[in-house]
């Protein structure tokens, strides 16, 4: 491709033929605000040119030009900070706020808000234009979002993200004019479409347009509740993430801070969902061997993941007799703690309320589920369980590191990395080496199956057999997979699929990134640092996984764990 040399505030750069004006800036390190344009993942980019935030002036064009949307050529000269472009961003910016609801402080993206600090950074402390304002009924009809759209800016960020990546389409533009809003088709509610309530839709909303449920009031009433005892589990991906809400360094994990905040919010036991990751290793690779030596259905597809498990219900209903039928870690998590723990105890399970924080929208959907008997009481994300923390006015930078309590608090290393794509194959895979070989297995690392790829494909030596897997990450990705599956043109024995693109650790629960993915690959090496400080780093090995068979649930795929931590799919129509 050719390169053109342009100048950009009296500075000159070279790029190559077909970047646009945004992009060339900011090799400049010139910044032009945006509202609309988005960098999505595996290349996706949100840019309609809608916004017209990013307006720029070009010598010898009459009409300012979006610089999202606008090529450069050579020898073009640029102004982004001109009279004329600084005040066309400013109108823009007031007439978007002149049609937004103006309860900022109430809002649950207060401070996180885009057009908020872009609104700030202009300095605009009044709205000159004054006119009817849009309105819609506000959408509360799920356990995971809430959907305002009087809050929406028609940035369309959720539409490409939900269409284009995930490849779900719930939401797209609709009506004409003033009346235009994005939306699911005819106003639906999102209970009544396919939505997974994965939350990669709020990850993007640069507004309060799209926010998850709100729990955090719940949890504060049950630890006020002195009748209950209240207990915490923690996914994987949370202590790769929370530091960034406190400007922590991004890729720290904070995982002792993290245990000593929710002992000091005041839960009566701090527990580790990695501990119930190995107990789901144990559990799948034993279903997997069994599948293997009895002829069962190939492949196996993992089911950690409840916003791919809802995508797949929704959208692939004949082949049910693919996923496994285990629980994910929290659901199992939740088995446990109302049964094993509560005896333990000496507690009715009924005075047991357990929250899990995870990094993840479609938690809250899955907890609810009729199937999963309510044995997860409540689902606060990384993000609210950030907000309790600041309510609780404690300092999280200060805090030194706390352990999980015991019984159920112990992990592994392949519990930790649950929390990034190909985790869960890499842990699986751990454990089925040393069940097939009989050998213990000292090089553990399986990175053949690692990185943020949206598709991989390898092949594993164990012994005399190989063993085919995939890895998927994203539901655009997990589409192309599944229906090669339906086709019958792979021969896989087992297949890891995570909603989000990266797995958990871009869960739609997270603090927001706007855009930084290489953030991404920093919450992964936390999660495989972790594992590399594990003393014990194969799930089997976990003695609180081995005391928990042998006084509990007896053998591993047996029938009293089937009937705690094994589950069933249903056909869904919406």
């Amino acid at each position: 491709m050719s390169l053109v040399t342009l100048t950009i505030n009296d500075k000159q750069v070279q790029v190559e033929s077909g970047t646009t004006i945004l992009e060339a800036a900011k090799l400049l390190d010139i910044n032009i605000p945006t509202l609309c344009h988005l960098k999505l993942h595996e290349g996706v980019e949100n840019k309609p040119g809608s916004c017209r935030v990013c307006m720029v002036e070009v010598d010898g064009r009459r009409n300012l030009a979006p610089s999202c949307t606008t090529p450069v050529f050579e020898g073009m000269v640029i102004k982004t900070n001109s009279i004329k472009a600084i005040k066309a961003r400013r109108n823009v910016v007031e007439l978007l706020l002149s049609d937004h609801p103006q309860n900022c402080l109430l809002c649950e993206k207060n401070t996180d808000c885009e057009l908020q600090k872009l609104a700030a950074d202009m300095g605009i402390r009044e709205i000159k234009f004054k006119g009817e304002m849009s309105t819609y009924p506000k959408d509360t009809s799920s356990y995971s979002i809430v959907r305002d759209s009087d809050k929406c800016i028609l940035c369309r960020r959720c539409e490409t993200v939900c269409s284009e990546v995930q490849t779900v389409s719930v939401l797209s533009g609709i009506n004409r004019g003033f009346n235009t809003v994005v939306s699911p088709a005819f106003g639906l509610p999102m209970t009544e479409t396919n939505c997974t309530f994965c939350g990669q839709c709020v990850s993007v909303c640069p507004t309060g347009a799209l926010t998850e449920v709100n729990n955090t009031s719940k949890v504060w009433d049950a630890l006020n509740n002195k009748d209950k005892l209240v207990i915490v589990q923690t996914a994987p991906a949370v202590r790769a993430a929370l530091g960034e809400a406190f400007g922590m360094e991004v890729g720290k994990a904070v995982t002792g801070k993290m245990v000593a905040a929710l002992r000091s919010i005041g839960f009566a036991k701090v527990f580790d969902t990695d501990f119930a990751a190995d107990l789901t290793i144990m559990e799948e690779a034993s279903e997997l061997m069994h599948r293997i030596t009895h002829g069962g259905r190939l492949p196996m597809l993992t089911s950690c993941c409840p916003g791919w498990i809802s995508f797949f219900e929704h959208e692939f209903s004949d082949l049910l007799d693919v996923p496994s039928s285990c629980k994910s870690p929290q659901q199992m998590f939740g088995a446990i703690a109302k049964t094993y723990f509560a005896e333990k105890m000496n507690k009715d399970p009924k005075d047991i309320i357990l929250v899990s924080v995870m990094p993840c929208l479609a938690k809250k959907y899955e907890a609810a589920r009729p199937e999963m008997n309510n044995d997860v009481d409540i689902v606060i994300t990384t993000r609210e369980l950030a907000k309790m923390i600041k309510e609780a006015g404690i300092n999280f930078t200060s805090l030194k590191d706390e352990e999980f309590d015991s019984l159920l608090g112990e992990s592994t290393g392949a519990g930790v990395i649950f929390g990034v794509t190909g985790g869960v194959m890499e842990a699986a895979l751990r454990t089925a080496y040393e069940w097939i070989t009989k050998e213990v297995l000292d090089d553990v690392d399986f990175k053949v199956v690692r990185g943020l790829d949206g598709i991989r494909e390898a092949t594993i030596k164990i012994k005399d057999m190989e063993v085919k897997a995939a890895i998927a990450s994203g539901l655009g990705n997990a589409r192309k997979l599944l229906n090669k599956i339906r086709n019958d043109e792979v021969n896989y024995q087992i297949i890891e699929i995570m909603a989000c693109p990266g797995g958990c650790i871009d869960g739609g629960g997270q603090p927001y990134i706007h855009g930084e993915y290489e953030i991404l690959s920093k919450r992964a090496n936390a999660l495989y640092e972790e594992d590399r400080n594990k003393p014990i780093r194969k799930s089997h090995n976990n003695p609180e996984i081995i005391k928990l068979y042998e006084e509990f649930l007896g053998k591993p795929y047996g029938e009293k764990a089937h009937k705690l931590l094994h589950t069933k799919y249903f056909k869904r129509q919406c």
